[in-house]
């Protein structure tokens, strides 16, 4: 990581039989989107994902939605996850970790994110139908898991309880912006030490 005042950048361009994607990311960003995935509700969660997080984000994706969503959903998790990766750097003087709470009406969700180099993601959404909008429910799951794996991230996701399964999503998503909003924060106190005894992340 270079001086404070750094914007930390990444893009992606990520090609493979099954989808297209190319990425802008921001880190220090105010929460501006151009997203395009072919599913509107999963634009609709990107699109909260990035202005709940004050990043900056144009994505599109060209998948093959004529098979399945499985794979424009997880590869727009890996590369999101891999754009993060990119942009932090060697993880200098970073929070590194990160947990929110959040409300939507009924519904609370909670997410925890570490940026520590290892991989996992524990993923309970609670949500009982097949589809929220046009988005296979199911892909939450999938989105967060390619997330953790692009990032090299611990990412866990729990909602607490909730009646609306748009809630339950949205309200995930949220939290998770947020968690990691703090995440790749700077912290003033490390300066430019690595947030871990390690010596790598």
């Amino acid at each position: 990581m270079k001086a404070a005042s750094a914007r930390r950048t990444a893009a992606i361009d990520r090609s493979t039989t099954e989808t297209k994607i190319s990425l802008r990311l921001t880190i220090e960003g105010t929460g501006k989107y151009k997203v395009s995935t072919g599913i509107r509700f999963f634009d609709h969660m990107l699109e909260l994902f990035t202005r709940h997080g004050a990043f900056d984000l144009e994505l599109t994706c060209q998948g093959d939605l004529d098979v399945d969503q499985h794979h424009t959903v997880e590869d727009v998790g890996i590369a999101l996850g891999e754009a993060f990766d990119q942009a932090l750097g060697d993880k200098r003087g970073i929070m590194r970790a990160g947990y929110f709470l959040m409300t939507m009406d009924e519904t609370l969700g909670v997410a925890a994110v570490d940026l520590s180099g290892r991989v996992a993601s524990v993923v309970k959404t609670k949500v009982k139908t097949r589809l929220v909008g046009d988005l296979q429910s199911e892909l939450v799951e999938d989105f967060f898991e390619g997330f953790a794996r692009g990032a090299r991230a611990n990412v866990h996701i729990k909602t607490m309880y909730g009646r609306s399964n748009h809630h339950k999503v949205e309200a995930l998503f949220k939290a998770f912006a947020r968690a990691l909003r703090v995440a790749c924060s700077r912290d003033k106190q490390l300066g430019e030490m690595l947030p871990s005894t390690k010596g790598l992340l």
